[in-house]
C-alpha cells in the first residue's frame, strides 16, 4: 500500500468489514513507540467514565471553586 498525492490510503476491504469502517467513521491516528495506528474515534465516553458525571454537586463558577471542591475544603 502506498500513500497518494492527495497524502490518501484505501483501507483494504477486509479491515473496513472487520472494524465495522464505514465512509462516515470518525477516525483518529494515534503515535505509540514511534508507530502510528489508527482507530475508531469513540461515539461516546467510556464506560468507565460515567460514574464519575455528576460527582460534584453544583456548579463551580471558578478553577479555584473547583479545585476545593475536589479537595474536600
Amino acid at each position: 500500500m502506498k500513500i497518494g498525492e492527495r497524502g490518501q490510503v484505501t483501507i483494504p476491504r477486509q479491515f473496513r468489514e472487520r472494524f465495522d469502517l464505514l465512509p462516515s467513521t470518525q477516525v483518529d491516528f494515534v503515535e505509540l513507540e514511534g508507530q502510528l495506528f489508527l482507530r475508531k474515534k469513540l461515539s461516546r465516553p467510556p464506560s468507565n467514565f460515567r460514574k464519575w458525571v455528576g460527582y460534584l454537586k453544583g456548579k463551580p463558577r471558578n478553577v479555584d471553586q473547583f479545585m476545593e471542591a475536589i479537595r474536600g475544603r
